[in-house]
């Protein structure tokens, strides 16, 4: 059921996400950093607030957060389909952020507790059915958008709104596991877990290089063919791509990785393949061999962001789980995405700056290193991690 669960709610979430940026760029009009702010308040909403959804999932069980999540979800995407200002699309945004806030944390705690000690193999399972909803949403999302976006926008709610009465009917209730005092204990245990911590802000490279799927490289493909329909069909085949790798090769790709490195190198290298993912893009503008090389780069640098992310998810996962000693779970998950939610908000701050004033400059590869420079140090910090034994075993807290 949580795997099904999955499925639905990325369907409705890619069915929007990835045309998100062009509307904003296009029939909208914002700036870079206009449509920067706009995709990082999301992501900061979502992430920056999984804290509070971790806990109150930790505290009420994970039923009521799933449930209540994806309502909030429907009301913020029916708000999308009718703003068009910039206050309007930040609180629908914010709205949308943290509804994933509410369910994100429950399910990933569920899977956890239920999946025991396979929970390598559990998450990678989970990622192929994440990765469908991102392969089938963006197709749904495309006929739809020959209407318009705001038809986009109108459909996701309809799929939340029907995803939340089949999970009151049909998820089974579970609570993680006894309260503790407070909450305020149960983040004081969560903040003392100091390898957990370090844990999380390296990792906040992956998710700012992850998000550029839905900001630089829409932005990217609206450079190279136009903001029009062509852009859009042109992003449907990144997440083509991209779905195809995962749904494909994920268990392929964990076992492998497993087999080879194990979970802490697996963790190094996969976020190696992230940062290399950029290199097709740094490098094709200087060959001039024009439109079709660029549209390959950009296929290329999906195709590698697909391949990283497969090859960390899993292992990313079990860490967290491994490093809060298997208490507290969704408040620990929440946490960790707090962290890397500041991390994607001020990425995604940064990255539109960045890509304004190069293009500005005609000096478009700035940005590309940059990306590049960000997973080769999160890789760094990892590789640290790992050799100093932080990521070893799980951590005793409290």
């Amino acid at each position: 059921m949580l795997m099904i669960n999955q499925f639905a709610i990325n369907t409705g979430f890619f069915m929007l996400m990835p045309y998100l940026a062009g509307y904003l760029a296009g029939p909208l009009g914002l700036a870079a950093w206009a449509i920067g702010l706009v995709l990082g308040i999301r992501n900061f909403s979502q992430q920056g607030m999984f804290l509070v959804g971790g806990t109150l999932a930790d505290r009420l069980g994970y039923k009521p957060l799933i449930v209540t999540g994806c309502l909030l979800r429907t009301g913020g995407f029916a708000l999308l389909a009718f703003a068009d200002t910039l206050p309007a699309l930040l609180i629908a945004s914010a709205a949308t952020g943290f509804a994933g806030a509410l369910f994100n944390p429950a399910v990933r705690a569920y899977l956890a507790v239920d999946s025991a000690d396979r929970r390598v193999e559990a998450f990678a399972v989970f990622n192929i059915f994440y990765q469908a909803g991102i392969l089938f949403g963006p197709i749904v999302g495309l006929a739809l958008m020959a209407f318009d976006f705001r038809t986009t926008a109108a459909g996701a709610a309809v799929v939340f709104g029907l995803l939340t009465v089949a999970q009151l009917r049909a998820l089974p209730q579970h609570r993680a596991e006894p309260r503790t005092a407070s909450v305020l204990d149960d983040w004081r245990i969560v903040l003392a877990n100091r390898p957990f911590l370090l844990f999380a802000a390296a990792m906040i490279g992956c998710y700012v290089l992850s998000f550029q799927v839905y900001l630089a490289l829409p932005m990217q493909a609206a450079r190279i063919v136009g903001a029009d329909s062509a852009a859009t069909t042109l992003m449907t085949a990144v997440f083509v791509v991209s779905g195809v790798i995962a749904i494909a090769g994920q268990l392929r790709i964990t076992r492998w990785f497993g087999e080879r490195w194990g979970r802490q190198r697996s963790l190094v290298f996969g976020m190696a393949i992230l940062a290399a993912a950029f290199v097709p893009l740094l490098l094709v503008p200087g060959t001039g061999l024009g439109v079709p090389a660029a549209i390959g780069a950009l296929l290329m640098t999906a195709a590698i962001l697909g391949i990283g992310a497969a090859a960390v998810f899993p292992f990313e996962m079990d860490t967290v789980v491994a490093l809060c000693g298997d208490r507290l779970v969704a408040t620990h998950d929440g946490l960790y995405n707090t962290i890397v939610g500041v991390g994607i908000l001020l990425g995604n701050l940064g990255t539109g700056t960045v890509l304004d004033a190069a293009r500005t400059a005609g000096m478009s590869a700035l940005a590309w290193a940059g990306l590049i420079a960000i997973g080769a140090a999160a890789a760094t910090g990892l590789y640290i991690l790992a050799r100093t034994g932080r990521l070893a075993a799980p951590v005793p807290v409290g």
